[in-house]
């Protein structure tokens, strides 16, 4: 069956970051906020829009 080099490496990267956390679902939020607020150029925003 072929493996997908990305989809591999992804899920690699994945587990890792899982791990560091322990598995910790919160802590693993809380970093991903602080990463945010330490790059706050990096976030896009947009104007709400109308429905239609």
């Amino acid at each position: 069956m072929w493996q997908d080099p990305v989809v591999e490496e992804t899920r690699k990267l994945r587990e890792e970051y899982v791990a560091q956390f322990r598995g910790d679902s919160n802590a693993m939020y809380q970093d991903i906020l602080e990463r945010q607020a330490a790059h706050k150029e990096r976030l896009v925003s947009f104007k709400p829009r109308r429905p239609r």
